[in-house]
């Protein structure tokens, strides 16, 4: 069941959807008008799914440009939901701004719950009685604050919810996060991924706030797109709303499968655009950099960027171009990214890595001589057996005779090789190395006979 949470500006709507959904994914701020795209949360009442849709908020005499754009992302919220919740501050009392919202769902086709919210003690419960006047029936008094009155709130939700159920995201969709500096055009790409103005767009720096997930499906195969907040250099984020936006951001990095890291082609690839790659990086996104407003960088040099990314990046990402506004390239992205997830997914056979691991030790011997901590003196390392043994990211064991002797630089070649082989350029890879005597393996392969 898809439920809309609409309302006043500052009447509480991201708190109470917090409250609702058991977490802390809507950015919530004392200033008004912090929401502004709709940002769906999943969550469950008594094993009844629900996605709670919290939208910005709705001040219908308000003509500035960014205001009528938060009026129309909450229109289309109504126009996907299966019920709304119209949100009320108890305390401030019946407003004019209240009445305009009711009588816009009064002529609508949803039912509609009113929460009087901000009766944060039973001695406030009265102020819940003003808004019957609304024509919207007994309001329901609640508390985002401190949880009073929402599980009543969550119950007579259940109870409007239509038969039939949403079907859950498989659990192999590709989680795609589109990340980057602020005014990137993040937004810009992500509608034209969607066909469709799904996320706010503003020349206005940091009008993305949320972290907004968006399902779709690409040739058949379910995605959900993930649009952040821009990401500033952190000596640059001086205020509490700019600092939980932007952990919105890192976090959306960390439970995706693969992250665009969008940069402006006008600028180049920048410092803070390797920053944020590093970042998905580090928090196991298979990674590709993407220089959008291609259409108007007449003079870059694609090739130095991509020489350059591959330099300052261990993981040696592709760098793509596109441009959201002409929509060059933009289906290139989507290939890209479900190709990532498929190599982050995907299992090499023990008996091709062995191979792989005989050609490495043929191209370049491993390094001989005493190493730190190491038993003995002058023997050569030796990479005895090779296996995978996780995914999403490839994770790969190397069996050794010497731990202490395995380099840096050779693990670094070991690593890059592993890279260029199976195609892992901008996919994480951990390696492990575990030491393993050679007597102590034979006689474990005799117990096994």
């Amino acid at each position: 069941m898809r439920v809309a949470i609409l309302g006043y500006p500052n009447v509480g709507k991201s708190s109470l959807v917090n409250r609702l959904s058991e977490s802390r994914e809507a950015v919530v701020h004392e200033r008004p008008g912090v929401t502004r795209d709709r940002n769906e949360l999943p969550t469950e009442w008594n094993g009844t799914p629900l996605t709670l849709i919290d939208t910005g908020g709705i001040d219908l005499d308000d003509r500035d440009e960014l205001a009528q754009q938060i009026q129309q992302q909450a229109r289309a919220a109504l126009a996907d939901a299966d019920l709304a919740v119209l949100v009320v501050d108890a305390r401030a009392g019946l407003r004019p701004g209240d009445q305009e919202l009711a009588d816009l769902l009064r002529r609508g086709p949803l039912p509609v719950l009113v929460a009087a919210n901000k009766v944060d003690s039973s001695l406030d419960v009265a102020l819940a009685a003003e808004f019957h006047a609304l024509g919207l029936g007994e309001p329901l008094p609640v508390s985002a604050a401190q949880g009073l009155g929402t599980g009543d709130l969550l119950d007579r939700i259940v109870a409007l919810a239509p038969e039939q159920q949403d079907d859950p995201q498989p659990p192999d969709a590709v989680r795609l996060a589109i990340i980057g500096r602020p005014n990137v055009g993040k937004s810009s790409l992500v509608n034209r991924f969607l066909g469709a103005e799904r996320v706010i767009v503003s020349p206005l720096a940091g009008t993305t706030r949320d972290a907004i997930d968006l399902r779709m499906r690409f040739e058949g195969r379910p995605m959900t797109l993930i649009d952040t907040a821009g990401l500033r250099r952190r000596g640059k984020v001086g205020e509490s709303l700019e600092y939980y936006t932007a952990l919105r951001s890192r976090r959306a990095a960390e439970r995706a499968d693969v992250a665009l890291v969008v940069c402006d082609a006008t600028d180049g690839i920048t410092a803070q655009d390797l920053r944020v790659a590093e970042l998905a990086m580090r928090s196991g996104c298979a990674t590709a950099l993407v220089l959008n407003k291609w259409d108007l960088a007449e003079s870059l040099d694609l090739e130095h960027e991509r020489v350059r990314a591959h330099q300052k990046l261990r993981l040696r990402p592709r760098v793509l171009t596109a441009s959201a506004k002409t929509g060059r390239h933009v289906t290139r992205l989507l290939v890209e990214a479900t190709a990532l997830a498929d190599r982050s997914r995907t299992r090499i056979p023990t008996p091709n890595l062995n191979r792989f691991l005989s050609e490495v030790v043929a191209a370049r011997q491993p390094p001989a001589g005493a190493a730190r901590g190491a038993r003995g003196t002058g023997h050569r390392l030796r990479l005895l057996f090779m296996a995978q043994t996780g995914v999403r990211p490839p994770r790969f064991s190397v069996q050794v005779n010497s731990r202490p002797r395995v380099t840096r630089d050779y693990a670094y070649f070991l690593e890059n090789r592993l890279r260029d082989r199976y195609r892992l350029e901008g996919v994480p890879v951990i390696i492990d190395f575990v030491e393993r005597s050679e007597r102590r393996g034979v006689r474990r392969g005799a117990a096994a006979r």
